[in-house]
């Protein structure tokens, strides 16, 4: 519909859809007590205001996910009074270098095509290696997450209490902190981590179930997202409609009983678009082949019996819609692998 109300139709003969898989319109923002009276500003990252001058000002972040561990030290660097990280619990952040050593050297040394071939499978490498390991021997994960942070925070620092998460490392996402600029804006003094539970917002800021206060000019709301597949369209097939819950994802490029659909998603463990490489280059495969034989239709039919989650993932935005979006299988072609050798493989 365009901005007169006049419906608008396309017609194609086969539908790719790459609208990510988050709601970009709004993202999730929880009912906070007490939220209508803080006298300060309460902006979300999603609708970050142009002229929002934080300079001097005291700011508090309301969340510790990838969105506050950017944020923070851009805040630092942009001239910010203090900004305190307030997390209901930990999230594991690491630190690596914002250049790579190895590529500067390949890039310098190799020619061209070479430097690339060695720093993308260096780079695949390192992120399917570091998954494994994180998930195989979590112990050992944790050790050098720790020691990473350790190097750059204050002396005396309690990191148990506020980067220590319950759970193991990549049940939920393991954020990166470029050259450790988070944990150096921490040691720097201009910001802070408080974890506790919100009580309520006040006339100058949050009250904590702890009874402590903090003061805030500005409130961030970096509370997450919300899932949306397909940009919020609705699917149908002859007139029916589609229940995605009732669908398989194929490859993780289709759906059971949708024809001629396919979607890009990526990687949740690392680099998104790793993946959606290999599924655009099978897809193109795919429309040659039915060129080639003539075929007008492509559709997946699920046999099997037994499916699971369509993201194996604890965040809190895959949980909050787990029930609203398409399933996987438990094996072969209908399951969605976070592996890139078994992904170049099957796709």
């Amino acid at each position: 519909v365009d901005h007169d109300g006049k419906t608008i139709e396309y017609t194609c003969s086969f539908l790719f859809c790459c609208s990510g898989y988050y709601d970009y319109d709004q993202g999730y923002s929880p009912e906070f007590p007490g939220v209508a009276d803080f006298k300060g500003t309460v902006v979300h990252p999603q609708h970050w205001p142009e002229d929002l001058d934080y300079t001097g000002k005291n700011v508090v972040v309301i969340g510790s996910g990838a969105t506050a561990v950017t944020l923070i030290p851009s805040l630092v660097n942009g001239g910010v009074g203090h900004v305190t990280m307030l997390q209901r619990s930990p999230t594991y952040i690491g630190s690596l270098p914002l250049e790579d050593p190895i590529a500067l050297r390949t890039n310098k040394y190799l020619p061209k095509n070479l430097a690339h071939f060695v720093n993308r499978w260096k780079q695949i490498g390192y992120s399917t290696g570091q998954y494994q390991v994180a998930r195989n021997f979590p112990s050992l994960f944790k050790k050098v997450l720790r020691r990473m942070a350790e190097r750059r925070l204050p002396e005396g620092f309690d990191y148990d209490k506020h980067f220590s998460p319950r759970y193991n490392p990549w049940d939920e996402r393991v954020c990166l902190a470029p050259n450790g600029d988070l944990f150096k804006a921490i040691r720097s003094g201009k910001a802070g981590v408080v974890t506790d539970t919100i009580e309520t917002f006040t006339e100058t800021g949050i009250k904590l179930t702890s009874g402590e206060e903090l003061q805030a000019d500005i409130i961030v709301t970096a509370t997450g997202l919300n899932i949306q597949l397909f940009g919020g369209m609705s699917l149908s097939v002859d007139g029916t409609a589609v229940d995605l819950t009732d669908t398989v994802a194929y490859k993780g490029i289709m759906l059971s009983g949708v024809p001629n659909f396919a979607f890009a998603f990526g990687y949740t463990n690392s680099s998104w678009t790793l993946k959606v490489g290999l599924l655009c280059e099978h897809f193109c495969r795919l429309l040659k082949h039915m060129d080639d034989n003539g075929f007008d239709a492509v559709q997946p039919e699920f046999t099997g019996s037994q499916t699971r989650p369509l993201l194996d993932f604890a965040a809190g935005y895959v949980q909050r819609s787990i029930d609203e979006i398409p399933r996987q299988g438990v094996d072969g072609p209908w399951q969605m692998t976070m592996n890139y050798t078994l992904d170049a493989e099957t796709l």
